[in-house]
């Protein structure tokens, strides 16, 4: 679900995403045209099992928060095994 965006001054947005169990989402990176990337992520309600981010290179990562740059570093979730998984997601472009 979209909570937020713009694309005047800074570029970002905003999303409260759930991932139902069975949901995964395999190895990418998010390309931009121009600028640099960042995503912060803050985990508000883990899975019971699986649903585990994984990033090549974050900027800074503990067990709630998570913030990396989508566009240089490839990240990943694994599936949910059980239960649900609940993040806020903010996401800028810096120019």
């Amino acid at each position: 679900m979209l909570l937020a965006g713009a694309y005047w001054l800074i570029k970002f947005d905003c999303y409260l995403l759930r991932f139902k169990e069975g949901s995964e989402i395999p190895p990418h990176r998010d390309k931009v045209s121009k600028g640099k990337h960042y995503r912060l992520n803050i985990i508000i309600k883990a899975a019971k099992s699986g649903g585990q981010f994984l990033c090549e290179n974050p900027i800074y990562e503990s067990s709630r928060v998570k913030l990396f740059r989508p566009d240089k570093s490839e990240h990943s979730v694994s599936k949910v095994e059980s239960g649900n998984r609940y993040l806020l997601s903010i996401g800028w472009v810096k120019e």
